[in-house]
């Protein structure tokens, strides 16, 4: 853990909550390019971000400190965006889905169009696993970490997300 947010840490148990400012500062914008690319919503991206600053305030003092402060939000963070995502589903239909025809190779899709689809049939967890392998970076041991997985599980569930990303591309790589 970065000793800036172990000081932090520490002042916040301490009672000097301001010192959770500094904490927000340093991981807002990183948690929000997670939530933005699991929820593909801005608005919703940014409560993502609100709720996991407030469930990780409220359960600072269940940080275990020999773990990493930026792997353990990014946790909190997932969980987030899939609990929003499991309400969302089952309280009305993706409004996007309805707008987006399906793809047919005849169609002049761009990356992004069939990409965000792709995206779209992704379980949460693929969505996760995959987003954070393949945009964020992140180890096999740190993704399983934030998901709660094994890593040979992790490792299937981002081939499943490979796989099913493939097919959803596949319009664009058989037009050309």
């Amino acid at each position: 853990m970065e000793a800036t947010d172990f000081t932090a840490i520490a002042d916040v148990r301490a009672g000097r909550t301001e010192a959770f400012r500094a904490l927000v500062d340093r991981h807002s914008r990183p948690l929000f390019r997670l939530a933005y690319r699991l929820t593909r919503n801005e608005s919703d991206a940014d409560d993502v971000v609100q709720e996991t600053f407030m469930r990780a305030y409220r359960n600072l003092d269940s940080f275990d400190a020999r773990a990493s402060f930026g792997t353990w939000l990014h946790r909190i963070a997932t969980n987030a965006a899939l609990d929003l995502l499991r309400r969302r589903k089952r309280h009305d239909a993706d409004p996007i889905e309805d707008e987006l025809p399906a793809p047919h190779a005849s169609d002049n899709l761009t990356f992004r169009d069939a990409l965000d689809r792709g995206m779209r049939t992704l379980s949460g967890n693929e969505r996760t696993a995959f987003v954070l392998r393949h945009f964020e970076g992140r180890s096999i041991d740190e993704i399983s970490s934030i998901l709660g997985t094994q890593d040979n599980a992790t490792k299937h569930t981002i081939f499943r997300a490979v796989r099913k990303l493939r097919e959803a591309l596949s319009p664009l790589v058989n037009a050309c």
